[in-house]
């Protein structure tokens, strides 16, 4: 599932592309978006914007409306100059929006919906989220204060839940447990309130380093490579996700693996380093 830092660089690259740019034509294969369309039409409004909030991008037109979309396990947002093939079939595509100077296209996105700022308002799934960690007011210490609420939890799965904390998928879950040195299978309800602030403020900070204006604009919502690490060598990107077995690049210590609760999610962590 694409992350936060994932989310933020498509919304940032379609802004880009579209922001200010009158629509010139609309097509989807989603009936409930192409019901909004013949009501009111796409074309001819204006883009003002593209956003990330969280792991949903809301695309604003001109006279109050907004579709809102979210990309699940496999979606993606295209750019392409008009004329130029997709490099995706045309079967997967469910929404495209046309604009002189480039085209939006999409992909098997699961989730989309247009909005007025009344309808999302009463968006369950948009309204309930938690404080965005790439958001530019975030604030850590109320973030460590919000997941505090749920004691109940192991902190890797809260981490997850997009209610108490908005943007960290499974990869960062990992890698911001390693680095703020913490079990990631240990209940909230152990964890300090500096430890809580630590894993707010390295959410923060790791998530910050990959969406540089330098990590990865292009035509495609970027899948490039994800550092946390540091490192430039990139056999040495992330701390944990995805080594286990392999050595700690602190200690040495096998990197543990093991699925995690609900929803049997993989988890890595160094035995040695968190605790």
């Amino acid at each position: 599932m694409p992350e936060g830092d994932t989310i933020f660089r498509a919304a940032r690259t379609l802004h880009r592309a579209l922001a200010g740019q009158t629509v010139t034509r609309f097509e989807t294969q989603l009936a409930h978006l192409a019901r909004t369309d013949t009501d009111t039409p796409i074309a001819g409004r204006t883009v003002d914007s593209v956003e990330a909030t969280g792991k949903w991008i809301h695309m604003r037109f001109s006279g109050d409306l907004t579709l809102v979309t979210h990309m699940l396990m496999s979606g993606s947002w295209h750019i392409y100059r008009p004329g130029e093939p997709w490099k995706v079939g045309r079967h997967r595509m469910r929404a495209v929006v046309h604009t002189a100077p480039f085209v939006a296209v999409a992909f098997d996105v699961p989730i989309a919906e247009f909005h007025t700022a009344d309808t999302l308002r009463r968006h369950r799934s948009v309204t309930r989220l938690g404080p965005d960690v790439l958001a530019a007011g975030f604030d850590a210490e109320a973030a460590a204060a919000r997941i505090a609420m749920r004691p109940d939890l192991e902190i890797g799965v809260a981490l997850l839940d997009q209610s108490l904390i908005a943007g960290i998928g499974n990869v960062f879950k990992s890698e911001v447990s390693f680095a703020a040195g913490v079990n990631p299978f240990r209940m909230v309800a152990s964890l300090s309130a500096s430890e809580l602030q630590a894993l707010m403020i390295n959410a923060r900070r790791l998530l910050l380093a990959n969406v540089t204006d330098n990590s990865g604009d292009g035509i495609v919502t970027y899948f490039g490579l994800r550092r946390t690490t540091g490192r430039s060598d990139p056999s040495e990107n992330l701390w944990v996700y995805g080594r286990g077995g392999e050595p700690c690049r602190k200690c040495g210590s096998p990197i543990q693996y093991r699925k995690q609760k609900p929803d049997a999610r993989g988890t890595y962590w160094c035995a040695r380093c968190q605790f």
